[in-house]
């Protein structure tokens, strides 16, 4: 059974950092091309990063480039967010993304 459980979120102020997690189970995590996706309750999945099967290759939206770093630790099953530089909408859920499935998601709140 698959599973993706993200923690990591919380509120912080504009600027500050967070780094998300996600730990996998049930497939072969070091193998698959993961992704973080964010949602703003109300509005629609914003793809925010990806990241191949052994790191090595990334991609990430417009809105996050320079911000947002992602990555991997195969050893452990586990995907992160770097996450700096956090404006107010950054604000949203948080879910890593493995074949369109997905956690509960963490909520990441910046607000002052």
């Amino acid at each position: 059974q698959v599973q993706l459980v993200e923690s990591g979120g919380g509120l912080v102020q504009p600027g500050g950092s967070l780094r998300l997690s996600c730990a996998a189970s049930g497939f072969t995590f070091s193998g698959a091309v993961m992704h973080w996706i964010r949602q703003v309750p109300g509005k629609g999945l914003e793809w925010v990063s990806t990241i191949n099967g052994n790191g090595g290759s990334t991609k990430y939206a417009d809105s996050v480039k320079g911000r947002f770093t992602i990555s991997r630790d195969n050893a452990k099953s586990t995907l992160y967010l770097q996450m700096k530089s956090l404006k107010p909408e950054d604000t949203a859920i948080y879910y890593c993304d493995w074949e369109a499935t997905r956690g509960q998601g963490t909520q990441v709140t910046v607000s002052s």
